[in-house]
């Protein structure tokens, strides 16, 4: 035992300094750990705040998306209102165009029966017809 006494000055200031190093890399672990979860954190908020950013980013287009479809939509249909009622009047001219063609066959058959009817009645040539319907008439 007295060469553990002997031992003593010199293992009283080592047995010290291995409880500065070993209370020095507590702190130093323990400041780490704590840098690190102060990182991590920091990491997580960022990462939170460009998720937020992207899912609001995302559900800006979103909506633009929908009104712009909407809007083309409401689009369609006026223009499909519109073309309805062209198409009615489209076909209402034709019929007009086909009564006027009616009406004017009609009357050039007339006018020549009352040609005929008047060379008949005086035996002599039926008065020209003026320029207007000349070309109607197939002099």
């Amino acid at each position: 035992m007295d060469w553990l006494l002997s031992l003593a000055p010199v293992l009283t200031p080592l047995c010290g300094m291995t409880g500065v190093l070993g209370g020095a890399w507590l702190v130093h672990r323990q400041h780490k750990r704590k840098n690190d979860q102060d990182a991590n954190l920091a990491e997580s908020k960022t990462f939170i705040a460009a998720v937020t950013t992207v899912t609001e980013g995302f559900t800006g287009l979103l909506e633009q998306q929908r009104a712009a479809t909407a809007q083309t939509l409401e689009r369609v249909a006026t223009l499909e209102t519109k073309q309805t009622v062209l198409e009615r009047k489209v076909e209402t001219l034709e019929e007009e165009q086909r009564q006027w063609r009616r009406w004017k066959a009609a009357a050039v058959d007339y006018i020549h029966q009352l040609r005929a009817m008047l060379a008949n009645l005086h035996q002599g040539p039926a008065p020209t017809a003026p320029r207007e319907i000349a070309e109607d008439l197939g002099d």
